[in-house]
């Protein structure tokens, strides 16, 4: 079942290190969604892991005895409801924004400081030209 997953992946024909790499992954994932350490990252590499492994490791479609199908059954449900535990882990931001929020949020700052600016630069514009007549003016006075 490997081999047949292998093909259309573009993944080595390689049984043995599909299954190291695939146990690696699981190992590593694991590891760093549980330490907390880039755990969207970790679960979207455990989601990606288990979808292959769960394929080809309980095909209950291909089983003829009842008993047998029945425990990959339950075995195929069993890592489909993992996989959308850790489907849930690699779409929450834990509070944190997103890169979209933050990249929202980044473009609306500097909107809001370009509005400021403009709105500081005509103050200072119009003061300057009420300066100005004041001086013109006081220098006409004098003049005169």
């Amino acid at each position: 079942m490997v081999k047949a997953l292998a093909g259309p992946l573009g993944l080595p024909d390689d049984t043995e290190l599909l299954v190291r790499a695939n146990g690696a992954t699981m190992i590593a994932g694991g590891a760093l969604l549980a330490t907390g350490r880039m755990p969207r990252v970790a679960a979207t590499a455990l989601a990606g892991s288990l979808v292959p492994s769960t394929i080809a490791g309980h095909p209950f479609w291909n089983e003829t005895d009842p008993q047998k199908k029945a425990e990959q059954k339950q075995q195929f449900m069993k890592n489909l409801s993992v996989l959308g535990g850790v489907l849930l882990a690699a779409v929450d931001t834990a509070g944190k924004p997103g890169l979209a929020y933050r990249a929202r949020m980044l473009g609306d700052a500097a909107s809001r400081t370009k509005g400021s600016i403009v709105k500081d630069a005509r103050y200072a514009a119009g003061t300057a030209r009420r300066e100005a007549k004041l001086k013109l003016a006081t220098a006409t006075d004098a003049l005169s």
